[in-house]
Parts: C-alpha cells; structure tokens; sequence
C-alpha cells in the first residue's frame, strides 16, 4: 500500500508490491474492453512502473513514450515491434527502448509484463520534437 497525492504521485520514499497478487488483482477485473488492463504501481516525477495485463492477441497499438523504457516479462509471451522488427519476449526477458521511439505491442499468449518508464523533466518534455503528433 503506498501513499499518494492527488496526482497518484506517490508520497513514500520506498514500496514493495506483490506482483503474483497484482496479477491476479488484474485479472479479477476482466472482461477488459480493449484486452488489456494497466495499473500505475509507483508514480514520481522522473518515474513510473506500470503493470499490464494482457488477454491473447490482444494489441497495444503503435506508440510511443515520452522517456526510456523497459518491458520486463513477467507472465506469458508477448511480441513488441519496434521499426517493423518483432522483438519475442517472456518470463525472464528484459527489452528497453530510448524515448519516443514507436512501437506495438501483441499478446501471444495471456501476459504480464512490467512497464518502467523514467519519465522527463517538464523542460525536456517540452524541448521533444515529436510533441504534437499525438501517441
């Protein structure tokens, strides 16, 4: 349990979660109208972890984020395409990606995937020549 502002910026200086729990938080909350299910579990100004969950071939459309990335596999397969290159990842596989490069994501098979994303400064977000053509 941890302690946020208004924002869901967390309060805490540490947490621990449980993520088999997490998981199957998750998944209690199906059906998930688009597949796919995301909790924000630490949010600070330079930081987040998200959980995803994902039903089988369901499809995170091309996007992109703001800061650098990693996708740690938890549960699952999942196939990320950066550049039309698919990248094929489970349990045990760690990718990243540098800011605002696109890519897709697929469940191959039901997934859980941890999502950390160290997030800009509001000056560098405001500098990125990509602001504006939308995700």
């Amino acid at each position: 349990m941890t302690t946020s502002q208004q924002d869901g910026t967390m309060v805490d200086k540490q947490a621990q979660f449980d993520l088999l729990k997490e998981i199957a938080s998750s998944e209690q909350k199906k059906p998930w109208p688009s597949g796919h299910y995301a909790k924000t579990l630490f949010k600070k100004h330079d930081f987040r972890i998200v959980l995803i969950t994902m039903e089988k071939a369901a499809k995170m459309k091309e996007h992109h984020a703001d800061g650098s990335i990693s996708i740690q596999v938890l549960k699952g397969k999942v196939r990320l395409n950066v550049n039309s290159h698919p990248h094929e990842l489970s349990p045990g596989n760690l990718f990243t990606l540098a800011a605002s490069i696109r890519h897709d994501v697929e469940a191959q098979e039901d997934s859980a995937f941890l999502l950390t994303i160290s997030w800009p400064s509001d000056e560098e977000l405001a500098a990125m020549k990509h602001r504006g053509y939308g995700t």
